[in-house]
């Protein structure tokens, strides 16, 4: 468990340190910033002739105003443009920006190699995004020395996050029971025996088809509280562990999968985006804003784990210094990624970016939370989205007419944001017609959470593995959720459950996108690829065939 004290930022360090004060190559640098002075001084130096007669004197007189007129424009026009240049975007060719060339000559690609002598052999991430090329029939860009930085993000303090969910935090304990392994507590019941606890639920009242799981717990609760005298307490609990991104890369499959394990339980909705949406009162993205889903809400969704925890507290002996080994899990696809709202709830910021992210608030109810992040190459994960969530008209030729319009408008935005502020940013995620670039930038989002998770809270697992080794990838997850060990009947109902959530037939029949396309894209992501091997020390993620 690591406090909000045990962080120490430095952001003009060249290291950065683990819990164990090891030092560790730092990949993301802020690098300084030198005044620039492209305009110092100007000296206008006139001569006082008086030979001059009146008609040549009003001559050189009007002339020379307009031409001082001019200079004068000129200065405005680049203090403009200075200003403008906050992030160092305005005034550097763009990475993403489109050629009317027809030509399919090849320009060299991103020099991997390229050392930054004042980084110890680590060049930054974001810095050296040169000569990208999109070898298509339509457009070819060349870039040179782009510079997207990624820069340290300021923490928020404990205050600042209870002040912004004082409610939140009023509900959550510091503390949970110190015998049970999951993340639980007692809470006084107030209600009586005919009590509906869940009327209210806001889950309850917008999922209907979750009904009769609300009536079955509805008619049970009593027997699973404490009673001592007239006092009863309700056992709460959140997560243990998180599913946390991203969304097309088979984190269906392994909640499928974990659920058959005894000692694993889920809340009753897979996907409860409670964390990213539905506090805010998003029930759906496209829908607008709603009453907000309380916490209480979201806790009532691991009241059957919780029923279940509490029995095997119950039935365990007092020598037993574990009461209950169960563990409950959480499966929101969009927790790693999804801060769309934080534009409509929190203060803007003068840099553009997010002042808190999801992780945040996390981080502070539930610092030794455990989290599983399940990528595969961003390329075929994007092609997967809009094969998945767009309902007609699909076709290879309209996926590619939409992958160029949403990397102009990606590139619209560096042109005067930084990048954090483009990942982050509401209005450009709407903007991008279906399909969901930023979700790819895997780099940016772990780099995020990163700062506020210890490393060793991580278990980050590629779709492609874990699709041709089930068992090597199911016993990575075991082992990481320190599960008991499994029957063979166990663990072989595990690994031959049917793959979830597969490419549909009508899909299929697309076929794979064109391969210009593919080229757009490999060369969109690669950098950032490049990067989130640097931060995860493992070639396998540049995804390079």
């Amino acid at each position: 468990m690591r406090s909000g004290t045990d962080r120490t930022e430095n952001k003009f360090a060249s290291f950065t340190f683990n819990k164990d004060c090891q030092k560790l190559p730092r990949l993301f640098y802020e690098a300084e910033q030198q005044p620039v002075k492209l305009l110092a001084t100007l000296e206008v130096k006139a001569e006082r002739r008086f030979g001059w007669s009146g008609h040549i004197f009003a001559w050189k007189a009007k002339h020379g105003t307009l031409f001082l007129g001019v200079i004068i424009l000129c200065l405005v026009m680049a203090s403009y443009i200075l200003t403008r240049d906050q992030q160092k975007l305005l005034l550097t060719p763009s990475p993403f920006q489109y050629s009317t060339a027809t030509d399919n000559e090849e320009f060299p690609e991103l020099d991997s190699a390229e050392i930054d002598s004042d980084n110890d052999g680590f060049s930054s991430p974001f810095n050296w995004l040169e000569k990208i090329t999109y070898a298509t029939p339509e457009l070819i860009t060349e870039t040179s020395d782009s510079k997207l930085q990624l820069m340290p993000r300021r923490l928020p303090g404990w205050e600042d996050l209870v002040k912004q969910e004082a409610h939140l935090f009023s509900v959550i304990p510091r503390r949970f029971l110190q015998n049970v392994k999951n993340h639980c507590w007692y809470t006084r019941y107030t209600g009586t025996a005919s009590t509906d606890p869940y009327k209210k639920n806001a889950y309850f009242l917008h999922t209907k088809h979750f009904q009769a799981i609300f009536d079955y717990l509805k008619k049970v609760i009593w027997k699973h509280l404490q009673h001592h005298g007239d006092e009863h307490y309700r056992l709460r609990c959140l997560p243990y562990f998180y599913i946390i991104g991203q969304p097309k890369c088979g984190t269906t499959d392994l909640y499928n999968r974990l659920r058959l394990h005894p000692e694993v339980s889920f809340s009753i909705v897979k996907e409860p985006h409670w964390w990213t949406r539905k506090r805010f009162g998003i029930i759906q993205p496209w829908n607008g804003f709603h009453d907000r889903y309380l916490i209480e809400d979201y806790l009532d969704l691991f009241d059957l784990a919780a029923h279940q925890i509490q029995s095997q507290i119950a039935n365990s002996s007092a020598e037993q210094l574990i009461k209950s080994n169960m563990v409950i899990g959480e499966a929101s696809a969009s927790t790693m990624w999804d801060n769309n709202a934080w534009q409509n709830f929190y203060r803007r910021t003068t840099n553009g970016e997010p002042p808190y992210l999801i992780q945040d608030f996390l981080h502070a109810v539930l610092p030794a939370a455990k989290l599983i992040v399940m990528l595969r190459d961003p390329v075929e994960r994007l092609y997967s989205d809009y094969l998945y969530f767009i309902s007609a008209n699909k076709s290879v030729e309209d996926f590619h007419e939409k992958v160029k319009d949403s990397l102009q408008i990606f590139d619209g935005c560096l042109m005067h944001s930084s990048l954090r502020s483009c990942v982050y940013n509401c209005t450009v995620n709407s903007a991008m017609p279906q399909v969901r670039l930023q979700i790819g930038l895997y780099a940016v989002f772990l780099w995020d959470w990163y700062a506020v998770y210890n490393r060793n809270q991580f278990l980050i697992l590629r779709l492609e593995e874990h699709a041709a080794n089930l068992k090597k990838s199911m016993h990575r997850v075991f082992e990481f959720l320190s599960l008991g060990n499994l029957t063979e009947q166990q663990e072989a109902a595990i690994i031959n459950n049917p793959a979830s959530n597969t490419r549909r037939p009508k899909d299929k029949s697309l076929g794979p996108m064109l391969p210009e396309t593919r080229r757009i894209l490999e060369d969109f992501y690669r950098p950032f690829n490049e990067k989130l091997s640097l931060l995860l020390n493992d070639d396998s993620f540049l995804w390079e065939k």
